[in-house]
């Protein structure tokens, strides 16, 4: 194939609209811009985003970036090797945890951590758990619970 063999595919080129071109064309006399007005005028028209006076939605956008700090989850977080305290066959729940002094507050929940290593059979209630956490927990022997 060579380069004067290339055609273009069938509709991916048009012609260009020839406005105000006489009878027949559909375009003639106004060219399509209706009667008189701002936008019939050379030149005329408003800018792009005018909204005939309303406040333009660039303006009512806050011009800084959103966050959703204030509405985020935040756990209180508790790691494998902390629950080694307890004894083989507890039920360690958010209950527990406060009492012992493992977490202070339960804010949105508890959320148990995969750092250091259990050798204690617990069956760990909690909001949520991270993979390694859930893993080590259950190849001891141990159960986890989503609350």
């Amino acid at each position: 194939m060579k380069l004067h063999e290339l055609s273009s595919l069938d509709g991916s080129v048009k012609n260009r609209k020839r406005v105000g071109r006489g009878p027949g064309s559909g375009t003639g006399k106004t060219s399509g811009k209706g009667e008189k007005g701002q936008n019939a005028r050379s030149g005329g028209g408003v800018r792009p985003g005018f909204e005939g006076g309303q406040l333009p939605l660039f303006r009512r956008l806050s011009k800084r970036g959103f966050n959703n700090y204030e509405f985020r989850t935040v756990y209180s977080t508790v790691n494998v090797s902390d629950l080694n305290r307890f004894e083989d066959g507890t039920i360690v729940d958010t209950k527990l945890l406060k009492e012992v002094g493992l977490i202070k507050k339960e804010l949105d929940g508890v959320k148990v951590l995969g750092n250091g290593e259990l050798t204690k059979k617990l069956t760990v209630k909690a909001n949520a758990f991270t993979k390694s956490a859930k893993e080590k927990i259950e190849t001891i022997g141990g159960k986890t619970e989503v609350i």
